[in-house]
């Protein structure tokens, strides 16, 4: 091995090395970027009378720092924190909503009971009875309005599952075209990684989890994709993209859905239950619509019906100003009642709220077998048998008759859309019923009786009133906003922790690259003066001739 050899050697090891160097600080900032490293070893040496004389460097490969277990850990803190941050957006809007006590519903139903007070105090005066009209339209507009904002959210939500399961998609269908590029280069190389493309496929693993919580499988070096709950996404080179689409319970909600073979080159899609997607941002949508928007509008809905069935129950029993019976005060709409989509007959079951008092603020679903009715609690409650005329939980059912379909199901909604549908009857200051029947036009008893709701126990089996329904809704949204708030500090603090500890493995030090690139270059400046020798010795050779 001559001195040449053993410098041009050299040359090509710190030129690898330079250029290496160089490609780490030129993506020091890149995201998902792991530091690179030339491994190198001795290229041997040869045999002579004076012993084993080197021959020099030679580089083995570039080498990724990456830690797999690093990697994994940052993505599924980096998933959780998404579904908290998303989580978060939504509950702090009706937080918001519900919180100030000096607008909404809390003081306009405060106004409405002192009006009442007032009426109850000078059941003739026009004035008094003509405020009341104007308090109890600024109380159904207020409730109005809060439940059109819950509305418009949830319209909002469906909107923003369909753009991430889109995204969701897209993703999946990059990561298995960087699968095939990875396979591609490594039967082209078998002996080197394609460290940038493994770095871009990770990166988009990192997004993806971001987006809805997945797991990534290595299996032979290309990653299979599946969510938390085990639907795979990505198997081997096949997508099985997600769809967001109308729930077959409630078509007025997008639920996501997946593709399954169900036989050769033929695929179906399949409803999937909510709670079956966890992570990222639609794991937080979906977390927030049910832990939080359906029971707070059901919860609001409760509230109205309370207030429109106790007011009117009393209220009838009154006298107007002209001596007639009181009517409604008043009015709200009809049970909400969903066919299901599979249903094969177009029967009805019919529900009616017949005790606010009994009323628990959930959902139901109806399932006919051929034979037998049964109702069960929504989201994970009791399943019992129903027969017609059976009152539960406030509400009295009728069965259809004829008989539907055997395998035919019902959602019932009993007070989902009671807020929008809430509406003041009366619009006489005259006809509001203040004295109690025979007792004359200048009794207020009536009136008493209806200030007195504002304390009276007459919701959730007599426990709540309509004062204190109001407040449990506005802390119990105030205690997840702040649980969640709290969840997101220590989960972005965790997140900072877990993406030191990958940065310190994998991150690139823009000092320490400087410093080995001046090393480096030493070394290319040695390595030809190795050459430079060698040619003054061959010249030195050549002149002895002479």
């Amino acid at each position: 091995m001559n001195l040449a050899n053993l410098g041009l050697s050299g040359l090509m090891a710190a030129q690898n090395r330079m250029q290496t160097a160089g490609h780490n600080l030129n993506n020091a900032d890149t995201e998902g970027y792991n530091r690179q490293t030339v491994l190198s070893q001795t290229a041997g040496a040869t045999a002579t009378s004076g012993g084993y004389i080197g021959r020099g460097v030679q580089a083995v490969t570039v080498q990724r720092s990456y830690d797999n277990f690093l990697q994994r850990q940052l993505g599924q803190a980096q998933s959780n924190g998404a579904e908290l941050v998303s989580y978060g957006h939504q509950v702090s809007q009706i937080n918001n909503l519900f919180a100030d006590r000096t607008v909404g519903i809390s003081p306009a139903l405060q106004r409405f009971f002192d009006g009442m007070d007032a009426v109850a105090s000078a059941p003739s005066d026009g004035a008094a009875r003509q405020e009341l009209i104007g308090r109890s339209g600024s109380l159904v507009t207020q409730i109005n309005q809060a439940s059109q904002f819950l509305k418009d959210q949830q319209n909002d939500i469906n909107t923003q599952i369909t753009t991430v399961v889109t995204q969701v998609n897209s993703y999946v269908e990059r990561i298995q075209d960087l699968n095939k590029q990875i396979t591609v280069a490594r039967a082209t190389t078998a002996e080197h990684e394609p460290n940038d493309l493994l770095d871009q496929r990770d990166q988009l693993v990192s997004e993806l989890n971001q987006l809805v919580g997945v797991k990534a499988t290595d299996q032979e070096g290309t990653f299979s994709i599946a969510l938390a709950n085990g639907q795979v996404l990505l198997g081997g080179n096949v997508a099985y993209p997600l769809h967001a689409q109308p729930s077959a319970a409630d078509p007025s909600r997008m639920v996501m859905a997946y593709t399954q073979r169900v036989g050769p080159n033929q695929t179906a899609v399949i409803e999937m239950k909510d709670d079956s997607i966890t992570g990222g941002t639609l794991g937080g949508l979906m977390k927030y619509r049910a832990e939080a928007l359906d029971s707070v509008q059901n919860e609001l809905g409760r509230l109205a019906v309370g207030l429109a069935m106790s007011v009117n129950e009393i209220h009838k029993a009154g006298q107007d100003l002209n001596g007639a019976a009181g009517g409604d005060f008043f009015s709200v709409g009809p049970v909400k009642t969903l066919n299901g989509v599979r249903n094969s007959s177009n029967v009805q079951v019919g529900a009616e709220i017949v005790d606010a008092n009994g009323l628990t603020g959930q959902d139901y679903r109806i399932d006919y077998d051929g034979a037998n009715y049964s109702i069960t609690r929504l989201p994970n409650g009791h399943t019992t048998a129903l027969n017609d005329g059976d009152i539960v939980d406030g509400v009295e059912y009728t069965l259809p008759n004829p008989a539907p379909a055997a395998g035919d199901s019902w959602t019932i909604q009993p007070t989902r859309d009671a807020a929008s549908s809430l509406s003041l009857v009366i619009d006489d200051p005259a006809k509001i019923a203040a004295g109690e029947v025979g007792a004359g036009s200048a009794s207020g008893d009536n009136a008493l009786k209806l200030a007195a709701l504002r304390n009276d126990k007459s919701l959730s089996g007599g426990t709540l009133s309509l004062n204190e329904a109001f407040s449990q809704i506005v802390n119990r949204v105030g205690v997840m906003a702040q649980q969640n708030g709290t969840a997101a500090k220590a989960q972005a603090s965790l997140i900072q922790q877990n993406y030191s500890a990958q940065q310190a493995l994998s991150g690139v030090n823009v000092d320490e690259e400087v410093v080995n690139l001046m090393r480096f270059q030493d070394q290319y400046r040695a390595a030809a003066r190795l050459i430079d020798a060698s040619t003054t010795l061959f010249d030195t050779l050549l002149g002895l001739r002479n």
